[in-house]
């Protein structure tokens, strides 16, 4: 059983920054892709960075390109997002996942595709 475990949420003014990060429990975290997701109150859950296995290859919802930073550190069995200029409509509670899925360059912007959750961090940005 994989457990993935949120961290590094609050509160921050627009404008700010925050860098959230996700502990994975496996031994096999380099064999997982990764993902960033989050949900605003009144909304579905949303895409907002993937990466790859080795990290080689990243991808991001349009509206935070330039802005949020996804990473990872496979030797601390830890994934990373780093959100800067941050804005209102950035408040949600973001969650980390983890899918078995693909091979070392795949990853995925649908939800359905990661088998593995974190229970999520809240995000609230004040204007």
């Amino acid at each position: 059983q994989v457990q993935l475990v949120e961290s590094g949420g609050g509160l921050v003014q627009a404008g700010g920054s925050l860098r959230l990060s996700c502990a994975h429990s496996g031994r096999t975290f380099s064999t997982y892709a990764m993902g960033w997701f989050r949900q605003a109150p009144g909304k579905e859950r949303e895409f907002v960075a993937a990466i790859t296995r080795s990290g080689s290859m990243t991808y991001y919802k349009d509206s935070v390109k330039g802005r949020f930073t996804i990473s990872r550190d496979n030797a601390k069995n830890t994934l990373y997002l780093q959100m800067t200029t941050l804005k209102s409509e950035d408040t949600a509670v973001y969650s980390c996942a983890a899918t078995y899925y693909g091979g070392q360059y795949y990853f995925s912007v649908r939800a359905d595709d990661y088998m593995y959750w974190g229970q999520g961090t809240q995000v609230t940005v004040s204007s």
